[in-house]
């Protein structure tokens, strides 16, 4: 299969949604650092909950008390941008979803990249269950980047998990842009398990191969391993031994919130990484 580049001349668009919290300032700062390196356009927004079931006219109050202290906020992010040479446009959002909310604005600005920050590291199904990072993952059509309060890219190494699906291939496809911005190595792993039969061996010996030709091809230093075990366990576990500051992982596109929920490979490598994660949507 013939992996396809993005093209090098298109200015890709960023979504940075936070709240303003402190999970949030990671991806405050990593957004406006690839904005600054990949040189694309950047939205910063954050959703202000509306519930209907609250009196109107009270309602109405605390939503403006609320909007005034998000678009305050707003505008410092904004200020932080310009003071990285990043130029960048606001969008305060109103809804009972923050995660709709978040998805509608990605479409209609038709964005590349959502960033969003992590609660922290806890439980995989309390990170899991009515996570708004999880449901936009699960509903976005774009590429999601999700990173730790001290999740920093630096381009020390980048790690790409391939299975060989289309899914993989345009996660190769995505991590070659990022590599040569930051000029970071990649590392790129296939997992296997134990039980695996040999055929299956070969068949992760094929991609590893055939990715990191291409990657090479592109002029990006290059490692590449078959690691054995769970797969977002190992996944996680290769990525701190090597030292990596992101994981590239595939994303088997839109599916329905019930099967969020339940946790994907690429959602349970968010849950465990204590680096960011950018998952590709096919």
């Amino acid at each position: 299969m013939m992996i396809t580049l993005l093209s090098p001349w298109r200015r890709e668009k960023i979504l940075l949604a936070t709240d303003g919290s402190e999970f949030s300032a990671g991806a405050e700062r990593e957004a406006i650092q690839l904005a600054r390196t990949l040189n694309s356009q950047l939205f910063i927004t954050s959703v202000v909950n509306a519930s209907p079931e609250a009196d109107p006219v009270a309602l109405q109050h605390l939503i403006k008390q609320a909007e005034n202290k998000a678009y305050s906020y707003l505008e410092t992010v904004k200020s932080k941008a310009l003071e990285a040479n990043v130029k960048s446009e606001i969008q305060l959002c109103r809804g009972e979803s923050p995660y709709e909310a978040i998805v509608e604005t990605a479409e209609e600005e038709k964005v590349d990249l959502i960033v969003m920050g992590r609660r922290g590291k806890s439980g995989l199904m309390r990170l899991m269950m009515g996570s708004s990072t999880a449901k936009v993952i699960g509903l976005a059509n774009c590429n999601i980047l999700v990173t730790p309060r001290e999740g920093e890219i630096k381009g020390k190494n980048f790690l790409l998990a391939v299975d060989g699906s289309r899914y993989s291939e345009k996660a190769a496809a995505t991590v070659v842009k990022l590599a040569q911005g930051f000029n970071a190595k990649v590392t790129v792993i296939s997992v296997v398990y134990t039980s695996h039969k040999e055929e299956r061996h070969k068949e992760a010996e094929a991609v590893i191969e055939r990715i990191t030709a291409f990657l090479q091809e592109q002029g990006i230093s290059v490692e590449s391993q078959i690691v054995t075990g769970r797969y977002a366990e190992t996944i996680v576990k290769t990525a701190e031994e090597i030292g990596c500051d992101l994981i590239v992982v595939g994303s088997h596109g839109r599916t329905g919130l019930e099967k969020i929920l339940v946790g994907s490979v690429s959602e349970r490598v968010i849950g465990f990484a204590q680096c960011a994660v950018l998952v590709v949507k096919a």
